[in-house]
């Protein structure tokens, strides 16, 4: 399995934070919740709706350690998380696809793959991607 290095430039981070807001509120907030949570991939895409709408706190167990984590959403998550929940059901996916199904990994991995393509941070991230 290929080790992830995080992005530490915040600048890199604006440009791709810009990109996936025009894209859709679901690239950007699956973005977000990544550089702000420090979760795994695995542990993001099995967000369900329930287990952030209304809520101070994520709670979860981690897939890959199954250990508890338990942390609060920050001030710049909780609007994001308010509109983009305001329409939807308590039991389903919090990131699906147009089809209605869980958002999986290639697809994830195409949402922040793209952007940093469209910036020229493509080459730096391909080895770590």
């Amino acid at each position: 399995m290929t080790v992830v290095e995080p992005i530490r430039r915040i600048q890199d981070i604006r440009k791709v934070e810009k990109i996936l807001e025009k894209e859709s509120k679901r690239n950007l907030l699956f973005f977000t919740i990544g550089i702000n949570c420090g979760l795994r991939i695995s542990d993001i895409l099995g967000l369900d709706v329930k287990d952030v709408k209304g809520k101070t706190h994520i709670q979860i167990n981690e897939k890959k350690t199954k250990k508890f984590k338990k942390f609060p959403i920050n001030k710049k998550l909780k609007p994001m998380f308010e509109e983009y929940t305001k329409q939807r059901r308590l039991h389903e996916p919090l990131f699906i696809t147009i089809f209605g199904n869980r958002l999986e990994r290639t697809a994830a991995y195409g949402i922040i793959k793209m952007p940093a393509k469209k910036q020229g941070l493509r080459k730096k991230w391909e080895r770590i991607l």
